[in-house]
């Protein structure tokens, strides 16, 4: 029995169409790619099957209409506090002086020209 097979079986109350299965099962297949423990015990291997095998089986959860907007709103805003707190830990991470790390690089290469011996021309 393949995968195909199975989307006939799928419970047309809850899922309206196959394209909304198919859009479920690529975002719970991106979660499973990106570390997400999968829900189920299943005989396939693939993250992208086996996120189909879970929706079909009614194990993962989604919202559609209204609450998925109001989710997507809600997690642009977690990602936004998200940010600036990232932003302003990097900010106050201490910095070293530039003038030392130019006094460093002074060591190894010396690029100013007043400083470069003059250059003496065979005489003729």
């Amino acid at each position: 029995m393949d995968m195909m097979s199975l989307l006939n079986a799928y419970d047309d109350a809850k899922i309206d169409t196959r394209y909304r299965l198919v859009i479920i099962a690529a975002q719970r297949a991106r979660q499973m790619m990106q570390g997400s423990k999968a829900l189920i015990t299943s005989k396939f291997t693939k993250e992208s099957t086996v996120a189909l095998d879970e929706v079909l089986q009614g194990k993962t959860e989604f919202v559609t209409g209204k609450e998925a907007k109001v989710a997507m709103k809600e997690a642009v805003a977690a990602r936004e506090i998200e940010d600036r707190a990232r932003a302003k830990a990097k900010a106050m991470l201490p910095r070293e002086d530039e003038s030392e790390i130019k006094k460093d690089l002074t060591v190894y290469v010396n690029d100013r020209k007043d400083e470069l011996p003059p250059v003496v021309e065979p005489e003729e």
